[in-house]
């Protein structure tokens, strides 16, 4: 199932001498449980490269489902990144609930760097709840508040790796004179994928973003993609920005879909979600007791088929 991809200004490069204009294949990659002590977790995002998926994740959380503590992901991806080689490391999602613009960007050129350019930040507005950090700052904040402080916080992250100095006069952030981007692998910056599925997510990620992720909910998760991808589309074209060139990743596990079923089933599933124009899929790694549960026999030949999509 491939797809020609114009990166926007190489945002999405494995290197710096990546072609502009590149056929690439659907990218596969699978999502990570920090919850393991160390070597163990280390074992296990190297085994993840070994297997052949493109793209490794992580939640960036405090806390998550009821498990807490969770290891911090920006130093597990510096880890990662330490004891991999082509893997791509990624969040899935970094908020505003507890980072902030000035530290989260000087962290983001850093793992960067470690890297070798290696790394994509997912971004999102973030839990409403303790188990998900929603209210770590010890206040609660509106649907409206958490899509503002989203919005002004993406933007300040992406000022911070694109210039240099950099004066922000927010409303919720301020920055006066900052320097953080010199020295980036990745030009002109690390790439930011953002989690907005709302209507306000999506015309944001078509001014600021270099990918979208999809969380689709309800009876009709394809049906939900579908219809956010055209209000994608048409926001893209109000901003100049090429659609056709911009990743879109599907987060799996969290509808009734049979993903991890057997690898005929994702494959399906996969080509079905190719059509309406997702180019990424991510797995979650097999966690026993969950939802997420699946045999690595199965797991691994899913893996596997991933490699030839």
């Amino acid at each position: 199932m491939p797809y020609t991809c114009y990166p926007r200004d190489a945002a999405y490069p494995r290197d710096a001498s990546r072609s502009p204009v590149q056929t690439v294949r659907m990218r596969v990659g699978t999502v990570m449980w920090p919850i393991e002590d160390w070597p163990a977790m280390g074992e296990r995002w190297a085994q993840a490269e070994q297997l052949g998926f493109e793209t490794a994740w992580v939640y960036d959380h405090l806390a998550w489902r009821g498990h807490s503590p969770w290891e911090e992901a920006f130093t597990s991806m510096a880890a990662a990144a330490a004891l991999t080689s082509t893997i791509r490391l990624g969040t899935l999602v970094t908020t505003p609930n507890f980072r902030t613009p000035i530290p989260t960007a000087a962290a983001i050129r850093s793992l960067d760097r470690i890297s070798g350019g290696r790394i994509t930040i997912g971004i999102g507005a973030g839990g409403d709840d303790h188990t998900s950090d929603g209210d770590v700052l010890g206040r609660e904040f509106t649907p409206r508040e958490r899509a503002n402080r989203f919005a002004e916080w993406t933007r300040a992250v992406d000022r911070l790796l694109r210039e240099s100095p950099v004066t922000i006069d927010g409303e919720h952030w301020q920055t006066r004179e900052v320097t953080v981007s010199p020295g980036q692998v990745q030009q002109p910056r690390t790439p930011l994928w953002l989690a907005g599925n709302g209507p306000r997510g999506i015309r944001l990620t078509a001014e600021v973003g270099d990918g979208w992720i999809a969380n689709p909910h309800g009876d009709d998760p394809k049906g939900f993609v579908a219809q956010r991808l055209e209000m994608l589309r048409e926001a893209c074209e109000k901003n100049g920005r090429d659609y056709d060139s911009m990743p879109k990743l599907f987060m799996s596990g969290f509808t009734d879909e049979p993903w991890t079923e057997s690898a005929d089933a994702f494959e399906d599933l996969a080509g079905s979600y190719a059509e309406i124009g997702i180019t990424d899929i991510a797995i979650h790694w097999p966690r026993a007791g969950t939802r997420w549960e699946v045999s690595q026999q199965v797991f691994e030949a899913i893996a596997q088929r991933a490699t030839d999509l």
